[in-house]
């Protein structure tokens, strides 16, 4: 009766033991028609937008660094953090692409990228979900599966991957 039960306990740790695994430490490649700085110029109807963002989206091997300008014309912020209707929000994270798929796990962050944790604007997870409706080797076209507006960016600067580690 001792022998089946160890034998399973054995087959059981076995199992998890080679299951688990630690993250690499060492960036991925990431996709290389990303790689390099992506900016949206405008927002079609933009005028007569009560709220918007523009992004600015830069690929780096397999990480994504966001910087989103807002614009709002009705206060649905703080007095103080409201800035006449203008303000910058950062975020970082690392990417994959399925398919079609754009899939961002990242954090929102302060201008020097290190986390935010509370103040004005955003602060958490940011993750967007897009989908890659068309590329060039100039042009991005990306749909947020959360919001119904295009992002069109055009490619402003090429970056060339060069994996480092992570916690570099």
């Amino acid at each position: 009766m001792k022998q089946p039960l160890l034998a399973f306990l054995a087959g059981v740790l076995f199992l998890l033991a080679s299951s688990c695994r630690f993250n690499p430490d060492i960036q991925h490649q990431g996709a290389d028609y990303l790689q390099g700085v992506w900016i949206q110029d405008s927002i079609p109807m933009q005028h007569a937008l009560l709220q918007y963002t523009r992004h600015e989206l830069k690929f780096t091997c397999d990480s994504i660094y966001a910087t989103m300008w807002v614009t709002s014309k009705v206060r649905n912020i703080a007095d103080s953090c409201y800035n006449d209707g203008q303000w910058i929000e950062y975020a970082k994270g690392v990417y994959v692409v399925r398919g079609d798929s754009l899939i961002v796990d990242g954090l929102y962050t302060k201008p020097d990228w290190r986390q935010k944790i509370s103040g004005c604007y955003r602060s958490g997870q940011y993750l967007p979900r897009f989908k890659i409706v068309r590329y060039t080797a100039d042009s991005l076209m990306l749909e947020n599966r959360y919001d119904p507006r295009p992002l069109l960016l055009r490619k402003t600067a090429d970056i060339t991957c060069v994996p480092k580690k992570r916690w570099e």
